[in-house]
């Protein structure tokens, strides 16, 4: 499937440990015709970590898709109203966003996006990253499977041992899930396995 002209809103939350492993995804997406505009969390906005300064991530994204970036909940609402994109891919999407969505919860800028762009009936993609996939969040992933236009990228435990709860969804399968998100339909198998 050609993606050229793919509108996608690719939108990232707090899991600042796996934002780098988003970025040749976005890349992979532009390389195959897409044009992305990046969402960001206020987590993403806002926070420096560890992991990076939130300005040398906010830039990265600029440079990367050449977009402004959707900052903030007023600046999200339009996307369902103007019909803004095909696709919207939440990467990574912590256990936070994942409980709030499935729960109807409605407070960040990436959640109103998402929501706006469900009442079109048009696909969300979402690529786990959360440390308690197999704790308090494994209903979330439940309600989240079997709801219309939620597709999500194929995933695992990424350490089974140390973090037993938690859950990691393949980035490098992000591609291959938005051309199945696309066509209505969700990458099989579901399950994989990291490697160890």
């Amino acid at each position: 499937m050609s993606l050229q002209g793919i509108q996608i809103g690719l939108a990232l939350t707090g899991s600042h440990c796996t934002i780098d492993q988003v970025f040749p995804q976005i890349q992979r997406l532009i390389t195959a015709g897409a044009v992305i505009t990046p969402i960001i969390s206020p987590a993403v906005d806002l926070n420096d970590t560890r992991f990076g300064e939130a300005r040398v991530v906010k830039n990265r994204l600029q440079e990367s898709t050449g977009r402004t970036i959707i900052q903030n909940i007023i600046d999200a609402e339009p996307v369902g109203p103007q019909k803004l994109f095909d696709l919207i891919i939440v990467a990574p999407c912590t256990g936070n966003t994942l409980a709030k969505l499935a729960n109807g919860i409605t407070d960040t800028t990436v959640l109103m996006a998402v929501k706006s762009h469900l009442r079109n009936q048009r696909p969300v993609l979402l690529a786990i990253a959360t440390n308690d996939g197999l704790g308090l969040n494994a209903r979330n992933i439940g309600v989240l499977l079997v709801a219309k236009n939620i597709f999500i990228v194929p995933f695992g435990q990424d350490d089974p041992i140390l973090k037993p709860n938690s859950l990691m969804s393949k980035m490098d399968l992000l591609f291959p899930a938005a051309e199945s998100a696309l066509r209505r339909e969700q990458l099989q198998p579901l399950l994989v396995s990291h490697e160890l």
